[in-house]
């Protein structure tokens, strides 16, 4: 289960992402909802992702 935590507070390697504008508001107002910045919540979607992705 995706769980929100500050384990990825401290990133520092700088990338450009873009974003549909829907899914950009969807994800800033679920950072907003939890406290936490969008950034983090966008690293926190990508670790989720890549530990539960499936195996080949």
């Amino acid at each position: 289960m995706f769980k929100i935590d500050n384990e990825l507070k401290n990133a520092n390697t700088p990338r450009t992402v873009r974003f549909t504008e829907p899914l950009f508001e969807k994800l800033n107002s679920v950072a907003q909802q939890n406290g936490i910045s969008f950034n983090l919540l966008v690293l926190q979607c990508c670790k989720y992702a890549l530990d539960n992705m499936k195996k080949e």
